[in-house]
């Protein structure tokens, strides 16, 4: 008797699904699972043995054949042990379990048949719902997070008997519809009037929030480089539903909980120097995910840039460019989303103290070229804002200049002002929603210039012999800000400025 069972399963961030063939033949007992299961599930034998056995069924003495179709895309994690216990007992005849195409079946068995939770299980309730199936069968833990998925049933069940007693007829547990988190969930203990004095490195963090420029800050250390960028995300907009959403995704498939609930905060990342390049940018076994698909729609905080490998960094000059990266390996091949902000923070020299009054630096010529040419000039020139970070005044320590510093709650409120400008400019279609991310076609027609400020430009061009990406960086920058200014046209004080922030050659040939 042949038995077929819904599920699902997940190709980068995306999720796709499955059929689970069970066919019970006579012959010598065996049990066996073909279409490309990985180790977790050709080990799923294991467990439906003991937890079929455990909740008193009998397991038939059959050769037992289980087919996961398509047969063609490789199978990874556990969640089929749920599928394949039950198509075998109705195959079996030891349920009289509906096996409906309209239920999708997802859930990793426990010895004993309680159902632990499983990775992946929003995206695969999305494609669930785009295909016509009505209902989704998950363990417990997973239910909240299949809920925020609006249009399908979740039953949420705590066992293999209770998933049963769905699929003979019983009415489900209720599940309370996916929550979203407010608007604007901030840390208070993060608030840029902490950050005392520096005022022309929070212009530049504004702007960068504004339009969503890559930065970096180079200082020495103890000026301030890691509060500034670890503040960001307070100044940052909201995510709008469908980045919610699609953050949710992404998280789901990590196995963070983060699908649990969608949240409208922009994510922030801050992996460690000894990152490698499949820890950064994704790979390794299963070409997994890395650090900047989880970031997408939020911050990529580098800390100590020169300290981070030299193939690592270069890996991200692609997704830095396309907003996403394409994972290929000999037997997986997968595409991320990584549209990330990028926000680097290093010092001048290998002793910090290159360049700063009152402090000598023991370093010579050469070792600063050497510690700066760790970084590759056109890594450099995809980055549009260059922030100087200079030691905080005794004044401004000490509260003497009676500055208190300006608020996150005030940048924020210039923000909101100029992304609002940015949503009418490019409206809802395209992708296309900050300054950063326009296309080089529109940039024409999308930051208008007067006079004064096309011969601006053209004279920087002739004296600084910056390249077309540097070029484009700037009239980008000078379009975020007269946002900030609310002006519809950009003028030649707002191109000066943007020129100001433009990275200095010393790095661009480093």
């Amino acid at each position: 008797m042949i038995a077929e069972i819904r599920s699902g399963a997940v190709v980068g961030i995306d999720g796709f699904g499955v059929t689970v063939e069970i066919d019970l033949a006579t012959g010598l007992p065996s049990f066996t699972i073909v279409g490309l299961p990985n180790a977790a599930v050709r080990e799923s034998r294991e467990r439906v043995t003991s937890a079929i056995k455990n909740n008193g069924f009998k397991f038939p003495q059959k050769r037992i054949t289980v087919n996961l179709a398509p047969a063609d895309v490789r199978k990874e994690g556990a969640a089929f042990d749920l599928p394949i216990a039950i198509g075998i007992l109705a195959a079996s005849g030891q349920t009289g379990a509906s096996m409906s195409a309209q239920s999708v079946i997802l859930g990793e068995l426990a010895l004993d048949g309680r159902l632990k939770p499983v990775r992946g299980v929003l995206p695969i309730a999305l494609h669930a719902r785009e295909r016509g199936c009505g209902r989704v069968l998950v363990p417990d833990a997973n239910a909240h997070e299949a809920a925020v998925v609006k249009g399908i049933d979740v039953a949420p069940c705590s066992d293999l008997r209770e998933a049963l007693r769905i699929l003979e007829g019983g009415t489900p547990r209720a599940v309370a519809a996916g929550t979203a988190q407010g608007l604007r969930p901030r840390c208070p203990d993060l608030d840029y009037a902490q950050v005392l004095g520096q005022h022309a490195a929070k212009r530049a963090m504004q702007i960068a929030a504004a339009g969503g420029h890559h930065v970096i800050m180079i200082g020495p250390p103890g000026s301030g480089k890691t509060m500034l960028a670890r503040r960001l995300p307070s100044i940052l907009p909201a995510l709008d539903d469908d980045e919610a959403l699609e953050n949710a995704k992404i998280m789901s498939v990590v196995g963070s909980g983060g699908g649990s609930v969608l949240t409208y905060e922009r994510p922030f990342r801050s992996p460690h120097h000894s990152a490698s390049d499949a820890g950064l940018i994704g790979g390794g076994r299963g070409a997994a995910c890395g650090e900047i698909t989880i970031a997408h729609n939020g911050i990529l905080f580098l800390d100590e840039l020169t300290e981070f490998k030299r193939n690592v960094l270069e890996c991200l000059r692609q997704p830095l460019e396309e907003g996403r990266i394409v994972i290929a390996r000999a037997n997986a091949s997968c595409s991320y989303p990584a549209r990330f902000q990028l926000v680097a923070a290093m010092n001048p020299c290998p002793c910090g103290y290159s360049g700063t009054l009152g402090q000598p630096c023991r370093c010579s010529p050469l070792a600063i070229r050497r510690y700066l040419s760790k970084i590759s000039g056109p890594l450099i020139d995809r980055i549009a804002i260059y922030v100087p970070v200079k030691p905080v005044e005794p004044g401004d320590l000490d509260g003497g200049s009676g500055d208190v510093g300006t608020d996150s709650g005030e940048m924020l409120r210039g923000v909101l002002r100029a992304v609002e400008m940015q949503h009418g400019r490019f409206g809802s279609g395209g992708g296309v929603k900050r300054n950063a991310d326009m296309p080089v076609s529109d940039i024409g027609g999308l930051c208008a210039m007067d006079g004064e400020a096309r011969e601006l430009l053209a004279a920087a061009q002739r004296r600084l012999l910056f390249s077309a990406r540097s070029r484009r960086n700037i009239v980008q920058v000078a379009r975020t800000i007269a946002d900030l200014d609310s002006a519809e046209a950009v003028a030649a004080r707002h191109l000066a400025e943007a020129v100001q922030y433009r990275v200095p050659r010393f790095l661009e040939e480093s």
